[in-house]
């Protein structure tokens, strides 16, 4: 089992982990766990041999726990990472990486603005408020590290930015974050989806070019910063 790399969950009982296809399993007497924080050192660490990699499931979202691995590999990738970092090239390179991701966060922010923008499709009389509102939802879900729907690439940004601005428009323009839900399955998931639909009914008006009346609609005293 020890020359098996393996994703496992944690277990109560000290150095052992829960497998799915294996049952309990007892970590290697030579062995030390990782602690999760340093990506590029747990990175070589994977790259290097046999892990046991341990994640902690909560609903859908994932949470390391670290990485079981030989305790002398640990060791010595971990000084040689710290010699790398020394070195002034190593310096040179991050600030670079730095640059072009923030480079790409802008392009990125950029390019869901204009999304919302699109999937908003507002009538040329409601133009302002179509770009208020196009920069608040891109300021709000595109941060990253954000886990919102934006920063996801299993779906085109089309639908990201359709999903933005809707769960927006749900904490905005509606009573949703003082809602006491019953604690019953599917409950929330079918309170989400008729807001849903009052959204969407309350944009069609701005896509038509109505008149609003700025004191009472939600979404205008929500871009007032008066919701």
């Amino acid at each position: 089992m020890p020359n098996q790399t393996r994703e496992v969950r944690p277990h109560p009982t000290p150095r052992h982990v829960l497998s799915h296809d294996a049952g309990v399993l007892a970590v290697p007497a030579e062995w030390d766990l990782l602690p999760p924080g340093d990506a590029a050192l747990s990175r070589r660490i994977k790259q290097d041999g046999p892990t046991w990699t341990v994640i902690e499931l909560k609903g859908r979202k994932r949470f390391s726990r670290g990485i079981w691995a030989p305790a002398i590999r640990i060791k010595a990738l971990r000084i040689e990472l710290e010699l790398e970092r020394r070195d002034p090239a190593y310096q040179r390179k991050l600030e670079a990486g730095r640059a072009r991701r923030a480079e790409e966060q802008l392009v990125y922010v950029g390019d869901f603005r204009d999304a919302v923008l699109a999937f908003l499709n507002f009538h040329p009389t409601h133009r302002f408020a179509a770009d208020a509102m196009a920069e608040r939802i891109a300021a709000h879900a595109t941060p990253v590290g954000s886990g919102t729907v934006a920063r996801t690439e299993r779906i085109p940004i089309e639908r990201r930015a359709e999903a933005a601005t809707i769960a927006w428009m749900r904490h905005q323009t509606t009573g949703y974050d003082s809602m006491r839900i019953p604690l019953v399955k599917g409950k929330r998931r079918e309170v989400r989806r008729l807001l849903a639909q009052r959204s969407v009914k309350l944009l069609e008006r701005y896509r038509r070019g109505v008149d609003i009346d700025l004191a009472t609609c939600p979404l205008s005293r929500a871009l007032m910063g008066r919701a």
